[in-house]
């Protein structure tokens, strides 16, 4: 695959990669793999999101590689932390599971990559350079899907069933992570719902929902049902 010019620089200069599955033989089949690939130097390995959240403080990688279903917390959750906490580190979702709403919901929480498991070692290590230099890299059937969700008119097809607005139109400086928990709340969803419609836990729905009374200035959970429909985040 041909490499942009800042690609090659990025591969030139190494990219630090953290990869978080819960299976033992996942986890080091792809650190040997990865390990023996030119510009790619494998940092540590993850036993579930959690950990993932954890190393990648420590470690500083450059790529998280993220499967999505795992124990204590999974990759849509830890990919929403790392978004939050640690914005440098980057994340590329490598899973078996590839149903829409689990791709949806890790794009929105931040993944900049997604692959499928039958991604051969060449196409791994393109998406990890290309998500290390700052770009996108997803799986061909992702594309084709988040274009016929746009066709569709699916909210870029990003949350099923939940609004966005575009960065422009989003007020206070709102994530795009924070507009779907606020048009969520508006929408009537207790935190328990808001948290199984994103994949988080109910602490992330109310860590988001605590950023979003302290941008906003909204007192209260009613405020911000207001607060939604008076910036049109909302109709009806």
């Amino acid at each position: 695959m041909a490499l942009s010019g800042g690609e090659r620089a990025v591969q030139e200069a190494g990219v630090r990669v953290l990869i978080a599955d819960d299976q033992k033989v996942v986890r080091d089949g792809l650190s040997m793999i990865l390990g023996l690939l030119e510009g790619i130097e494998v940092v540590g390995t993850a036993v579930d999101g959690a950990d993932a959240v954890r190393q990648a403080q420590t470690q500083r990688p450059d790529v998280v590689l993220m499967d999505l279903h795992m124990p204590v917390m999974n990759g849509v959750e830890a990919t929403d932390l790392l978004s939050q906490q640690t914005p440098a580190v980057r994340v590329v979702v490598l899973t078996t599971y590839a149903d829409d709403q689990w791709v949806f919901s890790a794009l929105r929480a931040g993944a900049r990559g997604f692959l499928t498991k039958d991604a051969d070692a060449e196409e791994i290590k393109h998406a990890l350079v290309t998500v290390a230099a700052g770009e996108a890299q997803l799986d061909p059937t992702v594309q084709r899907r988040l274009l016929e969700a746009l066709a569709r008119g699916d909210h870029a097809g990003l949350i099923p069933g939940a609004g966005d607005a575009p960065p422009a139109k989003r007020p206070h400086g709102l994530t795009p992570r924070e507009t779907d928990v606020l048009v969520l709340v508006a929408e009537g969803l207790s935190n328990g719902e808001i948290a199984d419609r994103l994949f988080v836990s109910d602490s992330t729905v109310k860590t988001h929902i605590n950023h979003l009374l302290a941008k906003t200035g909204m007192r209260d959970r009613a405020q911000l049902v207001g607060f939604a429909f008076r910036h049109r985040l909302v109709t009806g």
